[in-house]
């Protein structure tokens, strides 16, 4: 005798569905506040066992929903901003009948949203993560909570989404830098340049023989390895972005202007060639905590970066006799260095730890360095 399928319990709103695309249409409706956690997931960033990207949401900070909370819990609730859900295909839209039901804008209608005890809810949270939590804690379960939901299966678009959604507000550098390379649709020029040096950063801390596997800090990077990570991500792709885009860079002849193509293995051939050849000439600077060590430090990042840039720029890094000769090149200033210890004599007896990564340190480090190296170049 065949089972008997198990009922689907629905959620069904009055809703607005507004078309902009024909694939992924719009729906403006409420939701009481017990209901939103049953709807919709936090899809939180983080990494699947073979290393692959997944979410796109930050932790959650707590100091933050409790204020929300309190808010909520108060009287004369005013609550106008909504959350913002991907919803599946699985939800259902019956446009109501009558000539008044779609005024060219938006069409009205029921929207039926399925639940099912213990399988995968059928929509995520784009925006408003920390006010749906704050939700979720609060005693008024009844308290109606305004939704703005689109239609999206593919947690690309939804990315695509987060991004966009947040990209005017104070939104963590390296979450967006770790999400970018994960985005494939049209961006923002400021965010389109990013997104190859994003892509070789993951690259960088993933892939052997780099010299950073395992040592940049990413957002996806589990609680209980927060503490072996000691380079920000966002210091490794600024430090990559500079050289590729100036004309003086090492990396900027790996890009073709006319096709807007770019040589990822000819960039990461010098990236790791270079780094590999520093992590040799000061091994008891390399992969130690920033505060016990500049060279991991964002300073020394990218001074390290803007010196790569004359290095190579003499170096074919395809040349068997390559590292060696990065090697003798980075002697030459190797006396000059106090990474762990120590003061920067040239710049005015400041000690070791003193540098920051600030504008004015960064710019002080890197003519120190590359002013040495050019002198020492001319002398021999």
């Amino acid at each position: 005798m065949p089972r008997a399928k198990r009922a689907v319990a629905k959620i069904r709103r009055r809703a607005l569905r507004i078309d902009q695309t024909d694939d992924h249409p719009i729906f403006l409706f409420t939701l009481r506040a017990e209901e939103l956690m049953q709807v919709a997931e936090i899809s939180r960033v983080g990494r699947d066992d073979t290393g692959r990207l997944i979410g796109y949401q930050r932790p959650e900070v707590k100091r933050h929903v409790q204020e929300i909370a309190e808010y909520l819990s108060g009287k004369d609730v005013v609550f106008p901003n909504s959350i913002i859900l991907a919803l599946n295909s699985d939800v259902r839209f019956r446009g109501s009948r009558g000539p008044q039901a779609n005024d060219g804008l938006a069409t009205a209608g029921l929207l039926e949203i399925p639940l099912r005890p213990g399988g995968p809810k059928p929509g995520w949270i784009v925006d408003g993560q920390q006010r749906a939590l704050a939700l979720s804690q609060i005693d008024r379960g009844d308290l109606p909570v305004p939704i703005s939901a689109f239609l999206a299966d593919t947690v690309e678009l939804q990315r695509d989404q987060f991004l966009r959604i947040n990209n005017t507000r104070p939104l963590p550098r390296g979450l967006v830098t770790e999400l970018l390379p994960a985005v494939n649709t049209s961006l923002s020029p400021r965010l389109a340049a990013r997104r190859v040096p994003s892509a070789l950063c993951d690259l960088l801390n993933t892939q052997k023989p780099s010299p950073f596997v395992g040592l940049i800090r990413r957002s996806s990077s589990p609680p209980e390895s927060a503490r072996k990570p000691v380079v920000t991500d966002t210091s490794v792709v600024n430090m990559i972005q500079e050289s590729l885009n100036s004309s003086a860079g090492c990396l900027f002849p790996f890009r073709n202007l006319a096709t807007n193509e770019t040589d990822i293995d000819g960039i990461w051939l010098v990236l790791v060639t270079y780094w590999s050849a520093v992590k040799d000439i000061f091994p008891e600077a390399w992969g130690k905590p920033p505060a016990q060590s500049r060279l991991m430090h964002g300073v020394g990042i990218r001074a390290m970066g803007r010196l790569m840039d004359k290095v190579m720029a003499t170096i074919d890094p395809r040349d068997k006799e390559a590292p060696r000769k990065i090697r003798l090149e980075l002697q030459t200033i190797a006396p000059l260095c106090q990474w762990t210890s120590g003061e920067w004599e040239a710049l005015g007896g400041l000690q070791w730890n003193d540098l920051q990564n600030v504008p004015k340190h960064i710019r002080a480090l890197s003519n120190l360095l590359i002013r040495s190296y050019v002198q020492a170049k001319h002398v021999a």
